[in-house]
């Protein structure tokens, strides 16, 4: 394995985990206002949205949260991409 690959993985195993729980606060608060919308309901639900965009009580990230977030899940997307073409070269080179 060369370096760079040792490195992609390195990095992508350092931000992984703390990249879970943000992204699945995101996706669940976003997918319940969704259906708190189908619902007609979204006042009584505004706080899901403010939790959505990073507001978290005493805690306010939201100018900062969308930004950390959209950041950490594009360099994961590139890391997991870029692992899984060394990968597909690796099996080409096996592969008679």
């Amino acid at each position: 394995m060369s370096k760079q690959t040792l490195n992609v993985r390195r990095v992508h195993r350092w931000l992984a985990p703390l990249m879970v729980l943000p992204l699945l606060l995101t996706l669940l608060t976003g997918v319940l206002f969704q259906l708190a919308g189908f619902a007609q309901q979204e006042r009584q639900y505004r706080w899901l949205m403010a939790l959505h965009k990073g507001h978290f009580g005493v805690l306010n990230l939201s100018s900062v949260y969308p930004l950390l977030n959209a950041l950490g899940l594009l360099f994961l997307v590139v890391t997991g991409v870029s692992m899984w073409l060394q990968g597909q070269r690796r099996t080409a080179k096996i592969a008679p």
